[in-house]
């Protein structure tokens, strides 16, 4: 069995943050291409880079709670908890049930 190298762990790292991170960027992306029909009055964070970092760190959340919950990466089951956190996250932030 070969060792784990500082590139190894870095590559798994990665891989591991790379849907966090893609689904934070889409969904801000999506999100200031229909800004028209989701617009609020005051949102509480109003840079799209803040934005991004907050949901980026609640998806990294709900990936570890799914790695620890299953046991390995890469179920479904985390994904979609992925995708409906993001949403929540960001429903949250755009102050949803004030629109």
């Amino acid at each position: 069995m070969a060792a784990m190298t500082a590139y190894l762990l870095t590559n798994h790292l990665l891989n591991f943050m790379a849907p966090a991170a893609l689904v934070a960027l889409l969904l801000i992306v999506c999100l200031r291409l229909f800004f028209g029909f989701f617009q609020s009055k005051r949102p509480f964070v109003e840079s799209w880079w803040v934005q991004a970092a907050i949901i980026f760190v609640v998806n990294l959340a709900t990936l570890t709670a799914g790695l620890l919950l299953f046991g390995r990466d890469g179920k479904m089951a985390t994904y979609a908890a992925l995708v409906l956190g993001a949403a929540l996250c960001q429903w949250l932030l755009l102050r949803g049930w004030k629109a």
